[in-house]
């Protein structure tokens, strides 16, 4: 009888801890979308029988999902999209914006904004954040609720169909924050993109002092006794120098937001230029924070930016500077 030794019974174990499953809930949102209040909005009439509209062909062949995963022990949840035909497809993780009920992830959220990036060939994942959905814990608004996007590399290697070597983070307001922090604190990111990103709060609460009193006091900790430092560690102005060089950002703002005022994406672009970030900004005339003016368009740059860096390998751009 061969018995274990002390040593193997310690590998076994570090091994086992390292693989722990993260993903606890995995199920179809809803099989029938007809049941949900987006239904009219994807459906026309053809000769007396409802079928998708043209823009909204794609949802045959997309699955949604529901999902509760584990950060820092909190139950956590969230939304799935993914292709239905198997295959290995690159992920994109997608960062929410708002605050608590405002901006969570509903059905529309699922079959529309994560859909339309899942139908190009991509698994989507998206946090509710600590808080929110239904999930647990307290929201931080960019804190430690962090950690429920940085974990989300650990939660797709669970899932077979995710090419985990390939992942993309696209974030937008709120989000974009989030998107920013998670650069500094995780090395698996690949390409990002921001939407009306906000990246200095102390412009912020002087444009919208409404948010300091409304949001920001009431959800960080302590944001009294640490002003200062809790903003600072929630403004990328503050620390351009520490984001990878590695990793391409593209920036997308409307000039006529006046939730996150442009000037923040503009100003955060000349400390990217400081720092040899690769970036690339665009601003869309009389765009409004959504973009809403220019929606085609955003979603095109959105999938041209991660098609070239996650699925056709292209090289980072050179940064140094060059040319005659």
């Amino acid at each position: 009888m061969k018995y274990i030794t002390l040593l193997t019974f310690l590998v076994l174990f570090t091994n086992c801890e390292a693989q722990e499953t993260k993903l606890l809930l995995r199920q179809k949102l809803i099989a029938d979308l007809s049941a949900t209040p987006i239904y009219p909005r994807l459906t026309e009439d053809i000769n007396g029988q409802l079928a998708w509209k043209e823009n909204f062909k794609y949802l045959d062949h997309i699955d949604i999902y529901s999902i509760t995963y584990l950060s820092d022990g909190l139950k956590i949840n969230g939304l799935m999209v993914t292709p239905k035909k198997k295959g290995k497809y690159p992920c994109i993780i997608y960062n929410r914006g708002g605050n608590r009920n405002s901006g969570a992830l509903k059905t529309a959220h699922g079959a529309i904004t994560l859909g339309q990036i899942a139908k190009e060939g991509y698994v989507v994942i998206a946090s509710q954040y600590r808080g929110n959905g239904g999930s647990e814990g307290k929201e931080e608004f960019g804190g430690k609720d962090v950690n429920d996007i940085t974990i989300l590399p650990e939660v797709l290697k669970e899932i077979e169909d995710a090419d985990t070597d390939k992942i993309g983070m696209y974030g937008w307001s709120r989000g974009g924050m989030m998107t920013y922090i998670a650069l500094t604190k995780t090395d698996n990111i690949k390409a990002a993109v921001v939407g009306g990103a906000v990246s200095d709060h102390f412009s912020s609460i002087k444009d919208r002092p409404e948010m300091e009193k409304g949001v920001l006091s009431e959800l960080i900790p302590d944001y009294a006794k640490n002003k200062d430092i809790e903003l600072e560690k929630r403004s990328a102005i503050k620390w351009a120098d520490q984001f990878p060089k590695d990793v391409p950002i593209l920036m997308l703002h409307g000039n006529s937001d006046w939730r996150v005022k442009p000037e923040q994406s503009l100003n955060l672009a000349l400390e990217f230029e400081k720092n040899r970030i690769p970036y690339r900004l665009i601003l869309f005339e009389g765009g409004d924070h959504g973009i809403s003016e220019h929606k085609d368009e955003v979603n095109e740059q959105v999938l041209n930016w991660f098609d070239k860096y996650l699925k056709n390998d292209e090289q980072l751009p050179n940064m140094e500077y060059h040319g005659r």
